[in-house]
């Protein structure tokens, strides 16, 4: 099968349900602070299909307003 690019998709769905945003919704609030990002990559993000790069980590925190690790799956 398809091997998974990264393993926060899930919780940036989860996040962005929570925060009741759109995927259009979280791209342009991505945009507004500075990055470049539409909802295709924002579905692909969440789909697993694309590779999350650090710096991108830090904008998504900043957007949901949470700590890195809410992005990662819990280990407990």
């Amino acid at each position: 099968g398809a091997q998974n690019k990264n393993i926060v998709g899930p919780q940036v769905r989860r996040l962005r349900v929570a925060a009741n945003l759109s995927q259009a919704s979280l791209a342009a609030a991505c945009q507004r602070i500075g990055w470049d990002i539409d909802r295709n990559t924002i579905a692909k993000i969440e789909g697993r299909l694309r590779w999350v790069g650090d710096f991108e980590l830090i904008h998504l925190t900043k957007v949901f307003k949470c700590r890195l690790g809410d992005l990662f799956p819990s280990t407990s």
